[in-house]
């Protein structure tokens, strides 16, 4: 039903998507699919670029939104960033998610940052439970987000949105010494890809 309500929504915005995949998820199995945060667009565009059954980690405070928020609520582990108790929280649900076969999404810049700011620095908690979980992650470049549908009020406009999904990176045989060199590998690849696709 949310994917449903995610392409109907961005087909009657006037936004048509445009998916190249490197690779593709493999249906029954888990995964961490991460990507740059620049839109409130950037949780329908991956609703309809991922098949795979998944859940989202993510802000309460756009469970207020109307209508949006109805759908995000069922389909998101909500956190209080503010609360370290809730944060806490989310990475035992996010646990229990993993174990019963669904997969996990994260926007690891932990919010959306500045317009300026191509790519903010990444949070380590996608990678921790990727390691900790042995799933690959799945990085995912959205190019056109930003320009399309910001969050600066009579900006952007209808047209194409690019989405790449890059080869997966590996956890196997990672611990958690390797946080933060999986997270700038993962980062350095979406920002090279975002790089090119502003060429």
């Amino acid at each position: 039903m949310a994917r449903f309500w995610a392409k109907f929504i961005l087909i009657g915005m006037g936004f048509r998507y445009v998916l190249k995949r490197d690779e593709v998820p493999k249906k029954g199995k888990s995964y961490m699919f991460i990507a740059n945060h620049t839109s409130m667009a950037d949780i329908m565009l991956m609703l309809v670029s991922v098949k795979n059954p998944f859940v989202f980690v993510g802000k309460k405070e756009l469970a207020k939104i109307p209508l949006f928020g109805f759908f995000y609520k069922r389909t998101c582990i909500l956190v209080d960033r503010s609360s370290a108790k809730s944060r806490q929280a989310v990475f035992l649900r996010a646990q229990r998610r993993l174990q019963s076969g669904l997969s996990i999404c994260i926007f690891p810049e932990g919010g959306v940052p500045e317009e300026h700011i191509e790519l903010d620095d990444f949070k380590d908690g996608a990678f921790r439970l990727a390691i900790n979980h042995q799933i690959p992650i799945v990085p995912i470049t959205f190019a056109d987000n930003k320009k399309r549908f910001s969050y600066t009020f009579f900006s952007g406009g209808p047209g194409k949105m690019r989405v790449r999904i890059h080869k997966f990176i590996s956890t196997k045989s990672l611990t958690i010494d390797d946080t933060k060199s999986l997270n700038e590998k993962s980062r350095t690849l979406i920002l090279n890809q975002l790089l090119e696709f502003n060429k």
